[in-house]
């Protein structure tokens, strides 16, 4: 069990930058290695791997439902084909494609959505995506991955490339504070416990963990131990590491998503079936965000770490009623 220790936010790349790195070591590993984009080579860093390997890019233009099912075809014909763009993009304008020509049929296709989420900003509602994590979760045979950092964002696209089916990646576009130093093992439907706890378990993933261990040493010293889980794969869920969540008594879920179908309620589900115990959501409340500071707009809508252990002192007494 780790140690607990102080946490300071020091920024790392953000985990679109780590995918595009990723994806021209993986280019170079292996030849079957292909990669779709949508015109936004440049944002979701797929322009890395285009410079290195143009014989193995498409460029499929604005036409992401296109893309999925050109990314299908690569896949049935023996490739390990990626393809990107926003998430709000990639899942809502491909997803009739994502369910009849990828999630039916079973294809080994990765699908990374970059800009996830209220934090890219400036850009605004139109681009945010606050719901794909559900409309991945949606799809049959899908494993849905968010990753916290650089080093985690490596990791999990590598695994990925291994794992022989259908996958979602969900990527952001700013800077990433750094959870991790590099030794850190991850494995597709493994949670790691990155602080640990016995009064409550904080479960977070992207962003929020960085904000969940904040949370944590706030609330050490309202002396209430809180563990944090980063649960980086939304689907398959680490049924085990939420069984031992529930052994503290109280859960609180915190992502950068809408709480009404996102991670939350399938660790509800989970906790559920397993050993029901007091429960908090933090995430966004039933609306679309608006143009801003990604900062700003993560304090406005209540994903910081204040509002994380708020929450905690929410359950707490319930757990002790």
């Amino acid at each position: 069990m780790p140690a607990k220790t102080k946490f300071e936010i020091k920024l790392g790349p953000a985990t679109r930058e780590a995918f595009g790195r990723t994806l021209v070591e993986l280019g170079r590993e292996n030849k079957d290695i292909v990669v779709c984009d949508a015109d936004l080579s440049k944002s979701t860093m797929t322009v890395y791997f285009s410079k290195e390997f143009p014989d193995r890019f498409i460029s499929c233009g604005i036409a992401e439902a296109n893309m999925t099912a050109i990314g299908a075809g690569l896949a049935y014909a023996g490739k390990i084909p990626f393809i990107s763009s926003f998430s709000a993009f990639a899942m809502n304008k491909g997803f009739e494609q994502l369910r009849v020509c990828v999630a039916y049929p079973g294809v080994n296709l990765k699908v990374v959505g970059t800009h996830s989420g209220i934090s890219i900003g400036e850009d605004g509602p139109s681009q945010m995506s606050i719901e794909e994590t559900a409309l991945a979760c949606a799809l049959p045979g899908f494993v849905v991955i968010s990753p916290a950092d650089e080093a985690s964002c490596k990791a999990l696209v590598r695994a990925a490339a291994e794992h022989v089916g259908p996958v979602f990646i969900r990527t952001g576009r700013p800077k990433a504070p750094i959870v991790y130093n590099g030794d850190q093992k991850f494995a597709i439907g493994k949670a790691v416990e990155v602080a640990p706890g016995s009064d409550v378990t904080i479960i977070a993933n992207g962003l929020l963990v960085a904000q969940a261990m904040l949370a944590a040493e706030t609330l050490e010293g309202e002396r209430i131990s809180a563990r944090v889980l980063d649960m980086h794969t939304v689907k398959p869920l680490d049924r085990d590491a939420i069984r031992r969540a529930t052994e503290t008594g109280a859960i609180v879920v915190a992502e950068e998503h809408l709480v009404d179908c996102g991670m939350g309620v399938r660790v509800a589900q989970a906790v559920a079936e397993i050993a029901p115990c007091p429960m908090e959501f933090v995430g966004i409340q039933n609306t679309y965000a608006e143009s801003g500071q990604p900062d700003e707009l993560l304090d406005k809508y209540g994903l910081v770490a204040r509002d994380i252990a708020a929450a905690v002192r929410k359950v707490m007494p319930r757990k002790r009623g």
